[in-house]
């Protein structure tokens, strides 16, 4: 049971499983959101630039042969590219993407999820890859660490 725990375990899901609960919530409870007009748009642009960012991101991992799964060892540190703003965008554009599809489903009381999701994250996943990467890299990832921001 815990090697299925693990396997469902995953960033991808805690996205899932949050817009899950935001598009329930619209669907349950109909006139959540202002109707603004400008939210569908700006949530459109969240979406858009958080699979930008995690485009970025994997373009990195591809370029440095290197892991992008979870809890994997990494042969390679990356912090060139979108890693000099972030140290973490992929799960940035994760966030990105949550808060744009809160936004453009027009349900705003479910952004709170969006601080749930990112703690979940850093509890369950970026918590445990910094102290990887410490023990990997050592002074060069506290170096670099010191110098850019777990999220932005």
């Amino acid at each position: 049971m815990s090697r299925l725990l693990r396997l469902v375990d995953l960033p991808p899901i805690w996205l899932m499983a949050m817009a899950a609960v935001a598009f329930g919530l619209d669907r349950a409870v109909p006139g959540l959101g202002f109707d603004l007009g400008w939210t569908r748009w700006l949530g459109n642009g969240l979406v858009a630039v958080g699979l930008g960012v995690m485009g970025l991101a994997v373009w990195e991992f591809l370029r440095a042969r290197t892991t992008i799964i979870p809890r994997q060892t990494p042969t390679s540190f990356l912090k060139s590219g979108i890693y000099r703003l972030t140290r973490n965008p992929i799960y940035l554009g994760d966030a990105l993407v949550l808060g744009g599809l809160v936004l453009r489903w027009d349900v705003l009381p479910a952004l709170i999820l969006v601080p749930i999701f990112t703690r979940i994250i850093t509890t369950r996943f970026i918590i445990g890859e910094e102290e990887g990467l410490t023990a990997i890299f050592g002074d060069e990832f506290k170096n670099w660490a010191a110098t850019v921001r777990r999220w932005l």
